[in-house]
C-alpha cells in the first residue's frame, strides 16, 4: 500500500518578481517510510508554461532548427549559442497548440500545417514550476530560412534546415544540448514511419 502524500506549507513569500518570479517556501511533506520531513526551505522559479515544436518536412526528410544565445549557457564549454527547436511561453488563456503555430512563424518564417503531440514534461522540477508541451509539426522546409525573432524581445534567431540524419549525428556528437530538441528528435526517429504514414508520405 502506498504512503499518503501530503504537503504542509508553513510560509510562502515572494523573493523577487521580475522576468522570473521567485517564490520562497517553508514546508514539510510526508515521507515514504511514514511521518513527516523536517522543515524545508525551498526557492521556486515561476515563469509560466511553454510549448515547443520540432518542424519536420516528411517529403525532404529535413528538420528545421534554430540557433540563439542563451544566458544560462554562459561559461559552458560548448558555448552560449544553442541549437534548439521552436518554443514559446503560453500567454494567459492560450492553448499550447496555438503557441507552436504562432512561434513557428515568428522564429522560422515557416508555417506549421499539422501537429502531433509528443509529451508534456517538467523542465526542472527541483527549481521551477515550468512545464513544456512538446509537438512534432509538419512543414515545407523550403520556406524556412534567414534570421528571425521579435525585436521587442531582443530575439536574434538563426534558422537552420538540416537533414534528419544530420541532426541525429549532431545529437550523437553532443552538439544539441536543448532538452526539448533532444526528446523530439529521438521521438521522431522512433515514430518516423508512423508520422510519414499519417501525413501521407
Amino acid at each position: 500500500m502506498s504512503a499518503t502524500k501530503e504537503i504542509k506549507i508553513i510560509d510562502k513569500t515572494t523573493g523577487y518578481d521580475g522576468f522570473f518570479k521567485l517564490v520562497c517556501y517553508r514546508l514539510k511533506h510526508t515521507l515514504f517510510k511514514g511521518g513527516w520531513s523536517s522543515e524545508l526551505l525551498r526557492e521556486v522559479l515561476e515563469r509560466g508554461h511553454a510549448a515547443a515544436v520540432l518542424p519536420y518536412d516528411p517529403v525532404h526528410e529535413q528538420v528545421v532548427m534554430i540557433e540563439q544565445f542563451r544566458p544560462g549557457a554562459i561559461g559552458h564549454a560548448g558555448g552560449a549559442w544553442l541549437w534548439e527547436i521552436v518554443a514559446g511561453i503560453l500567454e494567459p488563456g492560450e492553448e499550447a497548440s496555438e503557441v507552436v503555430y504562432r512561434e513557428a512563424v515568428e522564429e522560422t518564417g515557416c508555417q506549421v500545417s499539422d501537429i502531433i503531440h509528443i509529451c508534456d514534461f517538467f523542465v526542472s522540477p527541483g527549481s521551477t514550476t515550468e512545464t513544456t508541451a512538446l509537438f512534432c509539426g509538419r512543414v515545407d522546409a523550403s520556406n524556412a530560412s534567414g534570421i528571425h525573432g521579435v525585436a521587442s524581445e531582443h530575439e536574434d534567431i538563426q534558422v537552420h534546415v538540416v537533414p534528419l540524419s544530420t541532426a541525429m549525428d549532431m545529437l550523437q556528437a553532443g552538439q544539441i544540448r536543448f532538452a526539448p530538441a533532444i526528446i523530439a528528435l529521438q521521438w521522431l526517429v522512433l515514430h518516423r514511419d508512423e508520422v510519414k504514414s499519417r501525413w501521407g508520405k
